[in-house]
């Protein structure tokens, strides 16, 4: 092993049934885009079915497509499109399809009328965070749009969705105010004949700490990875929630160096003593953030280190002092926390970014290997690759 994300896949069923346990009747979606946050997009998916996540959500359509082909049958929703993206295998495959505007209503028709079936759609609304998304004043027309194609029988409008801006941070004015404007675009819509299978507007911290918010669906992504989007007020353990990623990596290397001895490029750090350096084979093609240069902290040889010099594109360096290491042994660069290595938000916390990052950037140099692959999930598991079909 050069380096390995071991995915704790009972960590994943865990943190869903949790969510199930929050949320009451309303349904559970796992966000599984970008390969479920770098944590291999069909074994979590698999996992996350199991453990009662009865949608799952990409952000793009390939995704969707991927986990059909990978046998998938449930419902599947995909929600950032582009004109001439792929919407007639979108209807073929009987993916559910976010419309934000007219064009797209237009482009999913035409896709339905091709594909000889009816399109399943939800609208989105621009309740305030200013990306994509129906705006209010654009509202009744999309609405109306949706409708008029219901009738001719080429879609069915089976949801009404919105997303926060700032859920993750308690105390907000916008939380409110999105909530009673999605609230006023919910009875517009059902006020004109709309009759969605579901409402949905929870994100992760929404589905943590809004329950108002939960309504039919709530669309967990950081959370069914086991790590806490709201840091400030808890951690996984305070949700319970698992971290389901360990990030580790064989020593390559073990040696002696003299007091001003420079490390990596720009020898931005420089031995103040006689020490001895270990070099970690992965860099920032591995996802390693260069930012961490000089500050990211490391289990080695059972204590915490902090990375030494510049994060290069393959390797890195940490300081052991006089402590005894050699190659082959293991670096911790995050996990869950219980052999005292850091964590993902530790991570975050040191380049001043968030553990989403964190987790989503590691590459496809790095082989996932998973633990508690049973049932459906067992099949398509490997321990090389990212988990992709």
């Amino acid at each position: 092993m050069r380096a390995e994300a071991r995915i704790d896949l009972d960590a994943i069923r865990g943190n869903i049934a949790a969510v199930r346990a929050r949320v009451g009747s309303a349904a559970v979606m796992t966000v599984v885009k970008s390969d479920a946050y770098g944590h291999g997009m069909v074994p979590c998916a698999r996992a996350a079915r199991e453990a009662g996540a009865t949608w799952l959500g990409t952000a793009v359509v390939e995704e969707a497509l991927a986990l059909r082909a990978a046998g998938d049958t449930g419902r599947v929703l995909t929600w950032l499109w582009a004109p001439g993206d792929a919407f007639e295998d979108a209807v073929r495959a009987d993916v559910d399809i976010s419309v934000s505007g007219l064009w797209a209503m237009r482009e999913v028709v035409e896709a339905a009328r091709a594909a000889g079936r009816t399109a399943r759609v939800h609208l989105k609304a621009d309740t305030g965070l200013g990306r994509n998304g129906c705006m209010p004043a654009d509202w009744p027309a999309l609405v109306d749009a949706g409708l008029k194609a219901q009738a001719d029988g080429f879609v069915e409008v089976v949801g009404l969705w919105s997303h926060f801006a700032c859920a993750d941070e308690p105390g907000h004015p916008s939380v409110p105010a999105q909530l009673a404007e999605f609230t006023a675009m919910l009875a517009h819509a059902e006020g004109c004949g709309v009759t969605p299978e579901v409402r949905h507007m929870a994100n992760s911290p929404a589905t943590l700490l809004l329950p108002q918010a939960h309504f039919d669906l709530v669309r967990v992504g950081l959370v069914s990875y086991g790590l806490s989007p709201v840091p400030e007020v808890g951690g996984p353990a305070d949700f319970g929630l698992r971290p389901a990623m360990t990030l580790a990596a064989s020593l390559a290397g073990v040696k002696r160096v003299p007091a001003g001895q420079g490390v990596s490029y720009g020898h931005s750090w420089i031995a103040p003593r006689d020490t001895t350096l270990a070099l970690v084979p992965t860099g920032y093609a591995d996802g390693i953030p260069r930012h961490a240069s000089n500050v990211g902290p490391v289990l080695v040889a059972g204590r915490r280190r902090t990375i030494v010099g510049r994060v290069a594109m393959d390797q890195f360096v940490v300081d052991l002092g006089d402590d005894d290491a050699a190659a082959g042994d293991e670096a911790i660069l995050f996990g869950p926390g219980d052999e005292g290595e850091p964590t993902a938000e530790d991570w975050a916390r040191a380049i001043d970014t968030i553990s989403y990052e964190i987790v989503t950037r590691i590459g496809v140099r790095v082989p996932r290997v998973y633990t508690g692959a049973t049932g459906a999930a067992a099949a398509g598991t490997a321990s090389t690759g990212t988990g992709a079909p």
